[in-house]
């Protein structure tokens, strides 16, 4: 795992979307296509944005898995990610193929359907982000590290649903989702390269206790920390409470 700390989100995201393309490209060029995971949320909006607005990508040749869906919402709600990834990405973009999980549907049918496409073959990029409460997908602490499930339906903690809701994706605390359907943590470090993107300030604890501290189910990205070939990105903000020595190694 290696840490990058940028002067802003904005500088986060241009070189994390650089370096998405880069492997989007190289793994078209080598097998005339490419398997990415697309995270969602709010804190992936720029980097995002950054890279469907870079050149000389041929999304036509890009297959896309979905990282995590709510249970009980339709792909109509505001905070769908299926919503969320058509918009950001998938229409936007272009891209070939993509495979999203119907938040509605009978959740062993989704997971089967999908889980079958994604373990078909390797995983060039993952793209992923850092819950408040050291979430990887909707893997909320404690988190299962032992599943070789591709995904898994899960309960969401209080501190996760808050964060929905003050992101602005519900009304209420009441009407965010207590279940999800998440790619497990197993299944994500499969991924050939993961990039992590995680800005802001909000996310500086979590940062701290994934990144500086041991592995532990209860700070479910630290399982990043076992993956070789992760970058994660961070703002000044985001890195704020990580020791002098890391935060030394600022780009």
């Amino acid at each position: 795992m290696d840490i990058k700390i940028f002067p802003d989100k904005q500088a986060l995201a241009s070189a994390a979307a650089d370096r998405a393309a880069a492997i989007i490209r190289n793994s078209i060029t080598d097998r005339g296509h490419a398997r990415i995971i697309a995270a969602t949320g709010a804190s992936q909006f720029e980097f995002l944005e950054t890279l469907t607005s870079l050149p000389e990508i041929d999304w036509g040749r890009v297959e896309m898995f979905h990282l995590d869906e709510y249970m009980g919402i339709p792909d109509t709600h505001p905070a769908s990610f299926c919503k969320y990834l058509r918009e950001r990405l998938i229409d936007k973009a272009g891209v070939g193929k993509y495979y999203l999980l119907n938040g509605t549907g009978d959740p062993a049918a989704v997971i089967t359907e999908v889980g079958q496409k994604l373990q078909g073959a390797p995983i060039d990029v993952a793209f992923v982000g850092v819950g408040e409460n050291g979430h990887l997908a909707f893997n909320d602490p404690p988190a299962d590290f032992d599943t070789e499930e591709p995904y898994a339906v899960v309960a969401l903690d209080e501190a996760c649903r808050r964060q929905q809701l003050n992101e602005g994706w519900f009304s209420s605390l009441e009407d965010v989702p207590k279940h999800a359907i998440s790619m497990t943590i197993r299944q994500i470090l499969k991924a050939d390269k993961i990039l992590c993107i995680v800005p802001d300030t909000r996310k500086a604890q979590a940062v701290k206790n994934c990144f500086e501290g041991r592995v532990s189910s209860m700070a479910p990205a630290s399982a990043l920390q076992n993956h070789t070939a992760t970058i994660v990105y961070l703002d000044t903000l985001s890195s704020s409470l990580l020791s002098s020595d890391i935060r030394a190694e600022r780009v």
